[in-house]
């Protein structure tokens, strides 16, 4: 596994690391969900099995949720006292995709939800890149840029954001993409 990658937004810490997801102590994880939120493969389907039954029976609750948005419920079994299901695009490469602007959004909801929910540590997984087939490079620019974005605008009470990578491959996308954004960003630093 390779070393994390430490870097900071003001004084707020934004983190590469590779492992599970499942595993994170931290306020919230975020769900990388399918509109139904009643689990499914990959990243979803891990979170509910680690978080336990209690979890599906939360979001059966919720209902559905569109692409772009997010929601939460408690984290049951995991470390984790939140998990904050965001529900990113399948990925279109056509002219005109909105696929961009809904991956920007579920990070972006994902985020204020935990804000709103007094959270101050939270970890993303790489959201869309499994089933929903978005490239992983262009993913990671969503991600990265509009988490920058949301950390640069007015500083929330986070302390952490940490995206969990399961593949090396993913890993070092959002690293080759976190590198050239603190290369031509004032603000964001790599320790």
């Amino acid at each position: 596994m390779p070393e994390p990658i430490i870097a900071h937004v003001g004084d707020i810490q934004l983190e590469l690391t590779q492992g599970d997801i499942t595993e994170q102590a931290v306020d919230a994880i975020v769900n990388a969900a399918n509109s139904s939120l009643t689990g499914g493969g990959g990243v979803d389907g891990a979170i509910h099995r680690a978080a336990g039954p209690q979890l599906l029976e939360a979001t059966k609750k919720i209902g559905m949720c569109a692409a772009g948005d997010a929601k939460i419920t408690p984290g049951f079994q995991l470390k984790a006292k939140y998990v904050i299901h965001a529900v990113g695009p399948i990925y279109d490469a056509r002219p005109g995709s909105k696929s961009p602007e809904q991956l920007a959004s579920a990070h972006q909801r994902s985020l204020q939800l935990a804000v709103e929910n007094g959270c101050k540590t939270v970890a993303f997984p790489a959201i869309s890149t499994g089933v929903y087939r978005y490239p992983v490079d262009k993913a990671a620019e969503v991600a990265l840029k509009t988490t920058h974005q949301f950390l640069s605008a007015e500083p929330p009470a986070l302390t952490l954001v940490r995206f969990v990578l399961f593949s090396a491959g993913a890993f070092s996308a959002f690293e080759t993409v976190l590198r050239q954004l603190a290369a031509n960003t004032d603000n964001l630093t790599i320790a």
